[in-house]
């Protein structure tokens, strides 16, 4: 085997500008180091490949990361990869395998290399390429990887709004006409102080051409699914805290389909499929009925509330009726949007973790 090629000292940050420069990582999940480095390099260089490598065993897929990555560094050329090597900074062999896909995924020589650990040097050193040491021991982002999949709340602000669309959870609030679902829906977006979005198909009834005494049409269902999404949408990008209270949702207003109009068409049962939350909470019916000038009545409101029951027991997602006072029903929702929490971000290790832990338990215990 060759001798190693000597490591590359870093040069300083603004020491030298570059035609092409190269970041690499596992952006598992994308957070504000990665970005700092990204767009030092991006300050630095004409043009910047950004190289993802994901592994087989990780939690967040790839085209997940690929497509924060673009979203928050339009500017970068973004390319990746599943690698499954592995992964041992001292070894040469290791280090061979890893260049396979590096070289493979590069356009054209890269000029220097940025990176925040060491491996930078070593790379940088197997391409040709000057290293730039960007915040060494993240003295001024002081996150990583590990640290947010240990703790996602205590590291949200580290998040883009990309990265924190996908990892907040939804909870859905539902219920017949006048059983309290948007007054528990803000109870609770109080209570954990975050976000909630409202039901768009109220304001769709308020405003809707011929009002009230016109038939509803099957079109207008897919409207208000478009926009209570959107809605949701644009407040996942933004909640205070890794969790969203939604007043209705897709489930809901396949239900109300078939109220008005019929048989929930297979399209909209589709899309209720595809965009479960992580928790249903449905309010219960034995409070008094009030009549806002938009409700149907009371006449079925019990009618309507056994078929939320029966919707919601033949799907996959835990859900919860709750009964009782505002304080009683919060109290109830609140056990089990704990409950939800303590086990929502449960990421898969990295593969050298994985593989760590396997020779651990392989050795045995220490003697």
């Amino acid at each position: 085997m060759p001798d190693p090629l000597p490591a590359a000292d870093p040069v300083p940050v603004a020491a030298t500008r570059f035609g092409h420069g190269l970041v690499l990582g596992k952006f598992y999940p994308l957070h504000a180091g990665h970005s700092a480095l990204i767009r030092t390099a991006l300050s630095r260089c004409d043009r910047v490949t950004v190289q993802l490598f994901g592994a087989s065993v990780e939690s967040i897929p790839l085209s997940v990361r690929e497509e924060w990555l673009r979203e928050e560094h339009p500017t970068a050329h973004v390319v990746s990869a599943i690698d499954d090597a592995p992964v041992d900074f001292d070894s040469a062999d290791a280090w061979d395998e890893h260049m396979v896909l590096i070289r493979a995924l590069l356009d054209a020589p890269v000029d220097a290399v940025f990176s925040s650990d060491p491996y930078g040097a070593e790379l940088a050193a197997r391409l040709g390429a000057a290293w730039v040491q960007v915040d060494p021991g993240r003295r001024h982002t002081p996150v990583s990887g590990t640290a947010i999949r240990a703790d996602v709340p205590g590291h949200w602000w580290a998040l883009a709004p990309a990265v924190r669309a996908w990892l907040t959870p939804r909870v859905v609030v539902l219920g017949a006409e006048s059983t309290g679902s948007t007054t528990l829906a803000e109870a609770l977006a109080d209570h954990y102080d975050t976000a909630w979005v409202p039901e768009y198909g109220r304001e769709h009834s308020e405003t809707r051409v011929g009002g009230l005494d016109t038939p509803w049409r099957s079109d207008e269902f897919d409207v208000i699914v478009d926009r209570q999404i959107g809605w949701e949408n644009q407040a996942l990008r933004r909640v205070p805290r890794p969790l969203l209270i939604c007043d209705t949702d897709v489930l809901a207003t396949t239900l109300w389909h078939e109220r008005y109009v019929g048989p929930t068409p297979a399209g909209l049962v589709a899309r209720a499929a595809a965009h479960p939350p992580a928790l249903y909470l449905l309010t219960g019916d034995e409070i008094p009925f009030v009549q806002d000038g938009l409700r149907d009545g009371e006449h079925i409101r019990h009618a309507m509330q056994h078929r939320f029951r029966q919707t919601l027991a033949g799907q996959d997602v835990p859900w919860l009726e709750v009964t009782g006072s505002v304080p009683e029903r919060l109290a109830q929702a609140a056990v089990a949007i704990d409950r939800m929490l303590a086990g929502v971000f449960d990421f898969a290790l990295p593969l050298e973790q994985q593989a760590a832990l396997e020779a651990a338990v392989a050795a045995g215990p220490a003697r």
